[in-house]
């Protein structure tokens, strides 16, 4: 049995867990971000080039598994767009903490509230992410719900904090923080759209 699973059974491939672990690693580094951000930790080229090899390898082993099996749990395209979209999210907390260094930002504390609510987004999407594996619906609708709502909050969030900054003479004091705001965004524009693609995933397996 064991040669004919080997040699002429379809190869199977458990991307629940697979999509599971990139999720997990997403919600690391959005932690490891808020740390920075409420403990002032410092921000070093050496955290931010691990940041980059583990999502590099888990996205590399995902993509190639999924080029390489022929049954899959949900279509090929929608598990393509997860891998691709929570590389991005990782990718975005890189890309803030690039800025925030080179911008020589040491204190965080003012973005201390969205990055609450990226955190609680993270979480939630390791949640839904999990539910996969018992293919109920009820499982996966309430942590959409809650990311669709923190972004919501998120952009609201940015929002208000931006319009203070043009209230400011200083141009430095206004750049800077701009281009941080946008980062923060796009990190909770990355969890939006894997929430979305996670949604399209459970419809799918109803």
């Amino acid at each position: 049995m064991s040669l004919i699973k080997r040699y002429l059974l379809p190869k199977e491939v458990d991307f629940n867990a697979f999509l599971l672990d990139q999720a997990q690693l997403g919600h690391s580094v959005v932690s490891d971000l808020y740390k920075v951000g409420t403990e002032e930790l410092p921000i070093s080229q050496d955290s931010i080039s691990d940041i980059t090899e583990r999502a590099r390898k888990l996205k590399s082993r995902n993509m190639s598994e999924l080029l390489d099996v022929f049954i899959t749990p949900y279509d090929k395209e929608s598990i393509y767009r997860m891998i691709t979209q929570l590389d991005w999210l990782i990718l975005s907390v890189k890309h803030f903490l690039l800025e925030a260094r080179i911008y020589n930002i040491h204190c965080l504390g003012d973005y201390q509230p969205i990055l609450k609510l990226l955190l609680d987004m993270s979480a939630a999407l390791v949640e839904g992410i999990s539910a996969l594996e018992g293919r109920k619906l009820s499982g996966i609708t309430p942590p959409i719900s809650k990311i669709h709502l923190a972004y919501d909050q998120v952009v609201e969030s940015c929002a208000i904090a931006m319009a203070r900054l043009l209230s400011e003479e200083d141009c430095k004091h206004i750049l800077r923080p701009k281009d941080i705001l946008a980062q923060l965004k796009e990190i909770g524009k990355r969890i939006q759209i894997s929430a979305n693609t996670l949604e399209d995933m459970a419809i799918k397996i109803i």
